[in-house]
């Protein structure tokens, strides 16, 4: 069914080029849009007109038609006036009206498709005879890009593709939307950065803390396309976890956080113990976690770390030598660096996890 705001606009914008009056009421005598509230239309003879076999007929001095969508009544529109023009004018709109139908049900049902694609609920032979009745291409370059934000962005990521785009714009829960998204043979992961970013600038949603937008692989088949759904899931998770300060996610670039991420949280409590016994990176103060996170970001280039602290090369060796005792670990050593940073990823992630639960 067409929502009554589409139905109310295309009414306006007959009335606004035929000059006349229009109604549309369902098939239980409720008017759903409206160009004049003053209709003197009754009951009984909406439901005689419904009930009868003609397609038209004059009543009182209104025209009403039927309006079908595959034979089956949905609507009774009805224009006001008797001669023939305004029968015109009212074949004219009922036509506008089955036609608006149908592309809405067509919308519908690729989008019912694409959503049961995506959560890889449909038979392989069940993809290739549905997307060939919808007139979908089943090998294609194509790429998922989920979109969360805690605003209602939907009809604006549509007006943003345009209708007349071959890719796909749905949901499958409240927060987010979902693009699949068609890609030429010269477009790939630079071109989907680009697009990503240009979403949010658009929509207004790059300064939104509570916006992210992630993608995953770019698949060339139909039957990938739930691949690629799930890696962009996994991705804007991930990106949650690690990554808080990037707004554009790629699957591709989830690097280490992606392994950790596919651990289960008994083996990620049983590494912490390992290396910390009884201790955590949660126990340890901001400042040496502020040095800590300095360092890796300095390569373990000590002098370069000092100076951006803006303390004495010294202070910074002490705090190092302090943290070896207390954990056993010396940062200054490659392969104890790579440890204790896999360790704080980690404790991240089970934190993140945690929050889940509750």
């Amino acid at each position: 069914m067409i929502s009554n705001q589409i139905l109310q606009n295309t009414l306006e914008g007959l009335k606004e080029i035929s000059r006349t009056e229009l109604c549309v009421i369902d098939t239980e005598g409720k008017m759903l849009a409206f160009t004049d509230s003053n209709f003197d239309i009754s009951g009984p003879d909406i439901q005689a007109f419904a009930d009868s076999q003609a397609d038209s007929q004059l009543i009182k001095g209104y025209q009403y038609f039927k309006v079908c969508d595959d034979h089956q009544l949905e609507y009774v529109l009805v224009v006001h006036g008797e001669d023939e023009d305004t029968y015109m004018i009212g074949k004219l709109a009922a036509f506008q009206l089955q036609n608006l139908m149908i592309a809405y049900r067509e919308r519908l049902d690729k989008d019912s498709f694409i959503k049961n694609l995506l959560l890889d609920n449909l038979l392989l032979v069940d993809i290739c005879n549905r997307a060939k009745k919808l007139h979908i291409e089943t090998e294609m370059r194509r790429v998922v890009l989920i979109l969360e934000t805690d605003q209602n962005a939907m009809e604006s990521v549509r007006s943003l593709f345009g209708g007349k785009s071959r890719d796909f714009i749905t949901a499958v829960d409240e927060k987010s939307v979902i693009i699949v998204k068609e890609l030429g043979e010269d477009e790939g992961y630079p071109e989907m950065d680009k697009l990503a970013k240009t979403i949010l600038d658009s929509l207004g949603l790059d300064k939104n803390p509570g916006t992210h937008i992630a993608y995953g692989t770019i698949v060339r088949e139909l039957k990938e396309i739930s691949r690629s759904y799930k890696e962009a899931r996994m991705a804007l998770d991930v990106g949650k976890i690690f990554f808080v300060d990037k707004e554009v996610i790629a699957y591709s670039s989830l690097g280490i956080g992606r392994l950790i991420y596919q651990l289960p949280i008994p083996l990620c409590k049983m590494f912490i113990k390992e290396i910390f016994e009884n201790k955590s990176p949660d126990d340890f103060d901001e400042e040496t976690l502020m040095t800590i996170n300095k360092f890796f970001e300095n390569s373990l280039n000590v002098s370069e770390t000092s100076r951006q602290l803006y303390i004495h090369r010294n202070t910074l060796v002490y705090r190092l030598d302090k943290l070896q005792k207390s954990t056993g670990l010396d940062l200054r050593i490659f392969e104890d660096a790579i440890t204790f940073k896999i360790a704080l990823m980690v404790v991240r992630y089970m934190r993140y996890m945690e929050t889940l639960e509750y």
